[in-house]
């Protein structure tokens, strides 16, 4: 990945509290993982932002190196990557998400 992908990439999960990279928008969610993670943090209530992976093919390929991780949707919240949906779905039903999600919010 160049130097200025990478910028893109820290700067969008730097500037944002929540952010998923995922396969359309929170409004249009574009596969099942994509929209798992929609519903999930729209239950929480919580603001957050999303990056359309399937608009830009750096990105797309770029948050995976970025991550080390080899599947979308990926959440970060407060600057640390979260994980997917599997992650999102486990952290939610063990009430740890609500968590993280306060202390990004709050913080």
């Amino acid at each position: 990945m160049n130097s200025e992908l990478q910028a893109r990439i820290e700067e969008l999960v730097q500037n944002n509290k929540i952010v998923v990279f995922m396969k359309g928008s929170k409004l249009m969610p574009q596969c099942g993982f994509s929209n798992n993670a929609v519903q999930i943090l729209n239950s929480l209530g919580a603001p957050y932002e999303t990056v359309d992976v399937l608009q830009d093919a750096d990105i797309r390929q770029g948050i995976k190196e970025y991550s080390n991780w080899p599947t979308i949707p990926q959440v970060y919240i407060n600057g640390e990557f979260v994980g997917g949906s599997d992650v999102l779905i486990e952290l939610y039903q063990q009430g740890e998400l609500q968590q993280m999600v306060e202390v990004a919010l709050a913080s």
